[in-house]
């Protein structure tokens, strides 16, 4: 019924866009100490559900039910927003603030650490 040449198309189609997808839908890198440090502080954390994973909300306990394939995007996306008003970079320190601006924490940073910090959360990056 169909040829073979057919099949082997449709399965190399199918690779392809399994692969973009996987691909677009990627988290960005980002430096493990310096998100170690600020997870607590940060309002949403990564949780397991029975479908795969979620983000939750941990002030209000809530789960945002997000879509699988975007959980990484949304998470990263939620991140840099916060950063931009929380955390601040004064000569290669880390200061993280609180809802009311009170400084809660600091970290020393790399040269390393602050470009990642100063490219993650302040630099705007194109919209998908």
């Amino acid at each position: 019924m169909f040829s073979k040449k057919i099949v082997y198309v449709l399965m190399v189609v199918f690779a392809f866009l399994a692969i973009s997808a996987f691909i677009v839908n990627m988290p960005e890198k980002k430096d493990p100490q310096v998100i170690e440090k600020i997870k607590p502080w940060f309002p949403y954390e990564l949780t397991k559900t029975l479908g795969g994973l979620d983000l939750l909300d941990k002030r209000t306990g809530e789960k945002l039910k997000l879509d699988n394939a975007k959980v990484f995007l949304a998470y990263d996306n939620y991140l840099k927003k916060w950063g931009k008003s929380h955390l601040k970079l004064e000569n290669g320190r880390l200061l993280i603030l609180d809802d009311n601006g009170t400084q809660v924490d600091t970290m020393e940073l790399s040269p390393k650490q602050a470009a990642f910090v100063r490219k993650f959360f302040f630099e705007q990056s194109p919209q998908h």
